[in-house]
């Protein structure tokens, strides 16, 4: 993920902004007796420099989709970006993981990144009825709105929510165009239009940009990106930082928060990932959340000389 990248982040302030006010509302209408739900994930599985270390040794391609189940309940799937499955395929990723693994399927960019948001043409239709055979699988689809889509496009944002079947698939929508993060009525009006259609935000934890961090929610859900830094001190203290956050959203009525781990090229993510379930576990007791443990490694060969 090079969005926010910085070549070094010693500099970067990595405080939190404080709760948008809207957010008391928010907690408040979907509080209850629900036992929180963290589901903590990286953004791909097919790691062949994870083999030996978070896959068992001797792993082949075919089964890192199963491995990576039983080391996490989530992930960022992003192959669904690039093209859209067919049946068989969401029904391979079904059956591969445990009954408590929750898929995140980002919208294809044929949709996201298309001016219309794909509403002249058949793919959105197509999506759904692909991706709806992931069946008590199915997570939470998020679409990741392009650089230039902008406060002045959400017209367009509320003809395809109006469209998306957001009742059968959950969603949440990421946008990075600076006017979606003013103090204004133009940006406020973006969130509650996400409110309106039960879809929830992403909030991505980024170095270079600091603004997308914007602790806005919108439903009983959040999708949070956490952008690390090659496990950089400040990784885990930004760690500690959202277990706080997320432990008083929880008390205030949150349900469900996504939490991805972005390492470069994915190769770290499972370390901070533990880091995460730790952290979190010690904050937020009560949350039910599974992360990955290291496998055992073989014994050593013992020498004959």
């Amino acid at each position: 993920m090079e969005f926010g990248k910085l070549p070094s982040v010693e500099q970067v302030d990595f405080s939190f902004q404080a709760d948008p006010p809207e957010n008391i509302a928010v907690l408040e209408a979907c509080s209850g007796d629900v036992k929180p739900r963290i589901y903590l994930g990286a953004t791909g599985y097919n790691m062949k420099a994870w083999v030996g270390q978070w896959y068992p040794a001797g792993t082949k391609t075919k089964d890192f989709l199963v491995e990576y189940g039983r080391q996490f309940n989530t992930i960022e799937h992003n192959t669904t970006h690039y093209r859209i499955p067919d049946t068989a395929t969401v029904a391979r990723w079904r059956d591969a993981v445990p009954a408590d693994f929750r898929y995140c399927p980002k919208i294809p960019q044929t949709i996201s990144h298309a001016r219309t948001l794909g509403l002249h043409g058949p793919e959105i239709q197509l999506f759904c009825a692909a991706i709806d055979g992931l069946d008590e699988k199915m997570g939470c689809c998020f679409m990741q709105l392009p650089p230039f889509f902008s406060v002045q496009d959400v017209p367009v944002l509320v003809r395809f929510l109006d469209q998306f079947p957001t009742e059968e698939i959950p969603l949440a929508v990421e946008v990075r165009h600076e006017s979606f993060f003013k103090k204004n009525s133009a940006a406020q009006e973006y969130f509650s239009v996400l409110a309106g259609h039960g879809v929830a935000t992403v909030i991505t934890d980024v170095a270079g940009r600091r603004d997308v961090c914007h602790m806005q929610l919108t439903t009983g859900k959040v999708l949070i990106r956490f952008v690390g830094n090659g496990l950089h001190p400040t990784d885990y203290h930004r760690v500690e930082a959202w277990a706080g956050r997320l432990r008083d959203w929880f008390a205030a009525g949150l349900q469900e928060v996504y939490f991805f781990c972005h390492e470069p090229d994915n190769l770290l993510a499972p370390n901070l990932a533990v880091f995460a379930r730790t952290t979190f576990q010690k904050a937020i007791p009560a949350a039910v959340i599974r992360g990955p443990e290291a496998c055992p490694q073989p014994p050593k060969q013992g020498s004959l000389f």
